[in-house]
C-alpha cells in the first residue's frame, strides 16, 4: 500500500537491505565512515541510472534541488559530488559485485518457467563480451592498443529472461577466451559461444564437467568423419556428423568425438557450421539454440543505450567496477519489479516511465494504468526490447 511515498523509495521495497548490509560487513565497507555511507553511495549511483545523470555535478545538483524528499527517500548522508567521487575511489566494488549477485538469483527465481524461443527444459547460458572504449590518459589501467584504452565487461546470461548470471569486468587487454576459465560449470547446462571462444583444450573442460557447449567452427578446421547420419535438408540442414580432431594440437587438446552440424539460413544465404559435444538432441534444435545466442548482443546493445556505462563517474579501476555493477543492479531490479508486479510492458517502456516519475508521490502500478487502456509509449525503431513479458 502506497501511504505517500515517493516512486524511489517505493522501488527500495524490492531491494533486500539486510543482504546490502551482509555485502557491506564483508569488505568492511562502512569503516571510519561517519556521514556518507555506502548505501547512500548505492542511491546516488542507482538515481543516476534511472535518470541517466551526466556527471557527478549533474547528481549532486538534481539531489540537492529536492533535498526536503531525500531523508523519505532512504538518503541519510548530505549528497556531495566530492563525498561520491570519495567513494567511488575507495570503497571496495565487491561489495556491490556481491550485492548484484544477490538481486541476479532473485531474478532467475521470479524467471525460471519463462519461454525462450526452445522448447528444452535444460539451463541455457550465452557467453560473450563488450568492449566499451576508453581514453588512455584517463585509464591507463585498460591500455587496449597503443594509443587506445578500453573495458571488457564479459556475460554469461541466462536465455530465460535475458538475466546476465556472471559477470567480468577486465581492462580490453585480457582476451575473450581467458574468461572460460572462470566459469563455473553446471553440469547439464547448455553454453552458446561464438567461434572466438574456440579453445579445444577449455572446451574439454566442459565436457569433462558434464556440460555442454554449442559454438562455431573455424574454417580451417582438421578433422575426419566418423559417421554421419540422414537430415531433412527441407530444414536447412546440410550435415549431422560425428568427427575427430585430426588438428597437431587440437588432437591432443581434444581427444573426444564431436558432432558437427552444417544448417544453411535461407534468409540470410548464409552456411552456418556447428560444433557440440551433445549428441542427444535434434540438429535443428542445436542450430536453434545457437540462435538464441543473440540475446546476449541485445542485453549488451540495450544497457549502452539505456544505462549509464559508456562514461564514467570516475577514472580508477575501482569506480568504474563499481558503476557497472550498479548498472548491472539497475537492470537485474527492473526485471525483478516488473515480474513482480505482472506488468506485461517492455523494460524500455518501465525504465522510461521510472525514469520521469521517481519524485512523485505515486504507486507504481498506477503509472502504467495508461498501458493496459491504450497504445504503449512509442519506442524507436532502434531500440530494445528486452524481458517482454
Amino acid at each position: 500500500m502506497n501511504l505517500g511515498r515517493s516512486v524511489f523509495s517505493q522501488l527500495l521495497d524490492f531491494l533486500p537491505s539486510y543482504q546490502f548490509q551482509i555485502c557491506v560487513d564483508r569488505y568492511q565497507g562502512n569503516r571510519y565512515v561517519k556521514d556518507f555511507s555506502c548505501w547512500d553511495q548505492f542511491l546516488c549511483l542507482l538515481f543516476a541510472q534511472l535518470t541517466y545523470r551526466r556527471s557527478l555535478r549533474d547528481i549532486e545538483a538534481c539531489l540537492r534541488v529536492q533535498q526536503p524528499k531525500l531523508y523519505h527517500m532512504g538518503f541519510r548522508g548530505q549528497v556531495s559530488r566530492n563525498t561520491l567521487a570519495h567513494a567511488n575511489e575507495v570503497r571496495d566494488w565487491r561489495i556491490y559485485r556481491d550485492f548484484a549477485q544477490a538481486l541476479i538469483g532473485l531474478a532467475r527465481d521470479l524467471y525460471r518457467e519463462e519461454a525462450f524461443g526452445v522448447d528444452l527444459s535444460e539451463t541455457v547460458y550465452a557467453f560473450d563480451s563488450t568492449t566499451i572504449d576508453l581514453c588512455l590518459s584517463l585509464f591507463p589501467w585498460g591500455k587496449f592498443r597503443r594509443h587506445k584504452s578500453a573495458v571488457k565487461v564479459h556475460t554469461l546470461l541466462d536465455v530465460r529472461g535475458s538475466i546476465p548470471t556472471s559477470v567480468y569486468v577486465t581492462g580490453g587487454q585480457v582476451h575473450d577466451v581467458n574468461l572460460l576459465d572462470e566459469l563455473l560449470l553446471e553440469p547439464g547446462a547448455f553454453y552458446l559461444l561464438d567461434r572466438g571462444y574456440v579453445d579445444f583444450a577449455r572446451l574439454h573442460l566442459f565436457t569433462q564437467a558434464c556440460a555442454f557447449f554449442v559454438t562455431r567452427a573455424k574454417k580451417n578446421l582438421q578433422f575426419y568423419l566418423r559417421t554421419s547420419r540422414p537430415v531433412d535438408h527441407s530444414s536447412g540442414l546440410r550435415c549431422d556428423q560425428t568427427i575427430r580432431l585430426t588438428g597437431l594440437r587440437t588432437a591432443q587438446r581434444y581427444p573426444d568425438t564431436l558432432r558437427r552440424i552444417v544448417y544453411f539460413d535461407a534468409e540470410k544465404e548464409s552456411r552456418l557450421t556447428f560444433l557440440t559435444n551433445n549428441f542427444s538432441l535434434l540438429p535443428l534444435i542445436i542450430a536453434q539454440l545457437y540462435r538464441v545466442r543473440w540475446q546476449v548482443e541485445l542485453f549488451f546493445r540495450w544497457i549502452k543505450q539505456h544505462l549509464r556505462i559508456k562514461a564514467f563517474y570516475g577514472t580508477s579501476q575501482n569506480a568504474v567496477k563499481t558503476q557497472i555493477w550498479i548498472a548491472i543492479s539497475v537492470y537485474v531490479l527492473a526485471a525483478i519489479v516488473k515480474k513482480r508486479l505482472g506488468l506485461s510492458v517492455s523494460l524500455y517502456n518501465f525504465l522510461q516511465v521510472l525514469g520521469l516519475s521517481l519524485f512523485e508521490k505515486t504507486p507504481i502500478l498506477q503509472l502504467y494504468q495508461h498501458e493496459f487502456r491504450g497504445p504503449q509509449l512509442s519506442t524507436p525503431s532502434n531500440q530494445l526490447t528486452l524481458l517482454d513479458s
